[in-house]
């Protein structure tokens, strides 16, 4: 005769069946600790084992005060493939659909025209701190900041950074108006008109527009969705090519959201030493990990190589338009083209955002950011489950999109005119190489509630494939 199974078990067995018969779905939370108790007639620690039990099997996920939740199957999509082996450096010329886009305010929202979403309560907080900085301007409205910004705010940055294996000072740091600039100040201080940069591909549009207008060339090096940068296929490249920089994105790079294995990052900075070539590194979506937050690449970086670049925008606000960037040995350069082409940052708007940080509100927002990322991640690849189409896509613990592969006969610039007349707007895969691959491919985000005009328009694009 079988031996009974222990009611912890038990609990297990039938709290799984209800996960796998879609009684709880993806993203769904599970009834508390106490309610299964009282349902069950079962002890509290009991009910604990057998709820510890799934999560070990990655079925289930406890967030921080919230209670637990059902983790979509890792294993539902492939993961997309990966580019070809890069070729030749190449002009660059951006898309008019990113402007298109960014005219639309849908860089993030297949449907900007729904966007009727709350304000977290971190932001409410944000505008007071921002505010009161605001009315302590009365004295100084007539002057400028310090060119490489405000020193509290720079303070606060570096102990932030410190956390993720970075031991900075507040003068390693300059002010900017955003990741963007950021990238800009470190292209200019390293490259001339003509000189070849190295780029990831799928790699951010942002930086393919900025080599456009620097007139550079770019030569892109192949990116696994899940790993990142290619370090072999660029010490192919760096062999034969006089690479003057090579922008990465080692945490979450988009649109795949990618992370670079140590291993990798070192490598990739022995190259980098080798070959004499400045790295930049686009750091802006590292915070947004809900399981962890890799490291820098300046936390290993001995010899001042390393330009860090990064921002508020993807995390905490798009309108905010503050980031910084950590130049290494071209740190005093771009603190001067920052000062030929801004003069100075905004006093009020750095005080703001740093008495918000040192008074804990940003570390706060970002605990139920990243859950609220993580959650909408997970409703994003339960109704992708749903398409009837053939796709790769894949699961990134971080950043703001998923990286979809269709089928290679669809092709997403077609359908990104078929989707604006209904007002849907999506980021077709073109956008993210200057090499026409990726045609089959889309971003689609995961940055803002899935609200029913959301969903429907997410449900209305296979159909607009046929």
């Amino acid at each position: 005769m079988a031996k009974p199974l222990p009611r912890y078990q038990k609990l297990e067995v039938t709290l799984r069946d209800q996960i796998e018969t879609g009684r709880w779905r993806a993203g769904e939370r599970l009834p508390s600790i106490r309610s299964l108790c009282q349902d069950y007639h079962l002890s509290k620690i009991t009910v604990q084992h057998a709820l510890q039990r799934l999560e070990a099997l990655g079925l289930i996920e406890a967030r921080e005060r919230s209670g637990f939740f059902v983790v979509p199957p890792q294993n539902k999509f492939e993961v997309p493939g990966q580019a070809p082996t890069p070729d030749e450096p190449k002009p660059v010329s951006v898309s008019q659909i990113f402007q298109d886009i960014m005219t639309r305010s849908a860089a993030f929202d297949l449907l900007p025209a729904c966007n009727r979403d709350e304000p977290p309560p971190g932001i409410i907080q944000l505008n007071r701190s921002i505010g009161r900085a605001l009315r302590r301007q009365s004295t100084r409205f007539q002057y400028y900041d310090e060119p490489a910004g405000d020193q509290e705010l720079r303070n606060q940055i570096a102990l932030r950074a410190a956390r993720r294996g970075w031991i900075a000072q507040a003068d390693d740091f300059c002010i900017t108006s955003g990741c963007q600039q950021s990238l800009f100040l470190a292209l200019m201080a390293v490259c001339k008109n003509g000189d070849v940069v190295a780029v990831e591909t799928p790699g951010f549009y942002g930086v393919l527009q900025l080599l456009e207008q620097l007139q550079l060339r770019v030569i892109e090096i192949p990116a696994s969705p899940e790993s990142g940068m290619n370090v072999s296929a660029l010490e192919d490249v760096l062999k034969v090519w006089d690479v003057k920089a090579c922008v990465v994105s080692p945490a979450f790079a988009t649109p795949t959201g990618s992370v670079m294995p140590t291993e990798a990052r070192r490598g990739l900075l022995a190259l980098a030493d080798r070959h004499d070539v400045a790295i930049i590194e686009d750091d802006i979506y590292a915070e947004s990990g809900w399981l962890n937050v890799p490291d820098t690449l300046k936390a290993i970086d001995t010899s001042a190589r390393v330009i860090h670049c990064s921002s508020f925008s993807k995390v905490l606000s798009r309108d905010l338009r503050l980031g910084w960037v950590s130049g290494g040995r071209w740190h005093d350069e771009i603190v001067k083209l920052k000062l030929t082409s801004q003069l100075a940052s905004s006093r009020f708007l750095q005080e703001g955002v740093a008495g918000f940080i040192a008074e804990g509100g940003y570390a706060s927002f970002l605990r139920r950011h990243r859950q609220d990322l993580r959650r909408r991640r997970d409703q994003l690849l339960e109704l992708l489950s749903g398409w009837n189409v053939s796709l790769r896509v894949t699961t990134p613990h971080g950043g703001l999109a998923l990286w979809v592969e269709l089928q290679e006969d669809v092709d997403t610039l077609r359908l990104y005119g078929r989707a604006l007349r209904e007002g849907i707007v999506i980021t077709p895969g073109n956008l993210f190489s200057v090499s026409g691959k990726f045609s089959n491919c889309l971003r689609i985000s995961f940055a803002h509630p899935w609200n029913a005009a959301r969903v429907s328009a997410l449900k209305r694009l296979p159909e607009l494939m046929i």
